[in-house]
């Protein structure tokens, strides 16, 4: 059974989305940290994200030169969605059913593990079901006081096990964690 791994950048506040309404990841990372990203992602079997993200995405990546552009295009994606009726990007389906449902549906398929990317509505909503098997939270040396938490509303604490950590030059942090109970 594929697991899932859910990758956000968030500000050492906590906020995935500035007050503006812009992604924190939406900035230049360091080198080392993209390269590790990349790999880590070029890896997967399938990217999963909900409808903002993947709109965000599918304007951008399927013209981009950047490294991240092939893994992103190439790798299938699947958008979590009540209201999308099509997606564009090749190698898209959408998910519009109960995501408990859905995501054990991937879980079964073949392939490499399942990469979640959010935004802050679609992560809070797999936290709060308990469908992440791996955080993989970079933390940018900024604080906004305000935004879009990475979590919100969970019926319970949420133990997390560090997994590997790793700080780079320019104060980015690099966090690996497996919720209590799951694969370390």
């Amino acid at each position: 059974m594929r697991k899932v791994t859910l990758i956000m950048t968030a500000s050492i506040d906590g906020f995935v989305v500035k007050p503006d309404g812009m992604a924190v990841g939406a900035t230049a990372e360091p080198a080392e940290l993209k390269r590790w990203k990349l790999d880590r992602i070029s890896q997967a079997g399938t990217h999963a994200m909900g409808r903002v993200v993947y709109q965000e995405m599918a304007s951008f990546w399927p013209t981009s030169k950047d490294p991240y552009a092939a893994p992103m295009n190439d790798i299938p994606k699947v958008v979590f969605s009540k209201t999308l009726k099509t997606a564009g990007w090749p190698e898209s389906t959408i998910a519009s059913g109960d995501l408990a449902k859905e995501i054990a549906t991937l879980r079964r398929k073949p392939g490499g593990e399942i990469i979640a990317w959010g935004g802050a509505s679609f992560a809070q909503s797999m936290s709060r079901e308990n469908l992440i098997d791996e955080y993989v939270i970079i933390t940018r040396p900024v604080a906004y006081g305000g935004g879009k938490p990475m979590f919100l509303g969970l019926p319970k604490a949420l133990e997390l096990n560090l997994l590997a950590a790793t700080t780079f030059p320019t104060g980015h942090m690099l966090r690996l964690y497996a919720p209590e109970g799951r694969g370390q």
